[in-house]
């Protein structure tokens, strides 16, 4: 049971400091989405995704040593989160508070990556809205006669696109 433990304190550990690496880059990001850079959005996308690729296999590991805890107490490893392991953990207080610490530790830099991924969606949203606003605008244009023959009194000159002159034969 001692060497699951380690085991998952090791990936608890290693996905807390990725997770820890992840915030600067997300707040990077911010700035990039509101810059409008999008080399350096794609640079740090990538980033991002790579280290996203790390957690993923780390909490990949942490969910076989907690299925392998599980079957060692005889528990349920679906029932298994880490609040339950600390209560279980009781006649091994330095685990338990071990444990506790990664816990909320954790809870923190998701709360706070949340966040800043919340904002970070709002800017992507409100760019695709501007984009499709313009795309509309675009379109109207070419769909409008493009007649701009004002005069004085803000009345068109011609009717309709029409000219003078373009039926002016008599009949």
């Amino acid at each position: 049971m001692a060497s699951l433990m380690e085991e998952l304190f090791t990936a608890l550990e290693g996905e807390k400091e990725i997770y820890e690496q992840l915030i600067p880059i997300s707040e990077k990001k911010t700035g990039v989405l509101i810059r409008g850079e999008l080399k350096e959005l794609e640079e740090v996308t990538q980033e991002e995704q790579r280290l996203i690729e790390k957690a993923s296999a780390l909490g990949r590991k942490r969910e076989d040593v907690i299925a392998n805890i599980g079957v060692v107490l005889n528990k349920d490893a679906a029932t298994l989160d880490l609040s339950t392991l600390a209560e279980l953990m009781g006649k091994q207080p330095e685990e338990k508070e071990r444990l506790v610490q990664l816990h909320d530790s954790l809870k923190g830099i998701m709360k706070r990556l949340v966040e800043i991924n919340e904002k970070n969606k709002n800017l992507i949203e409100n760019s695709l809205e501007m984009i499709e606003f313009n795309m509309n605008f675009i379109q109207s244009t070419r769909m409008s006669p493009g007649v701009n023959n004002y005069d004085r009194n803000a009345t068109s000159k011609y009717s309709a696109g029409y000219s003078p002159g373009a039926f002016d034969a008599k009949q």
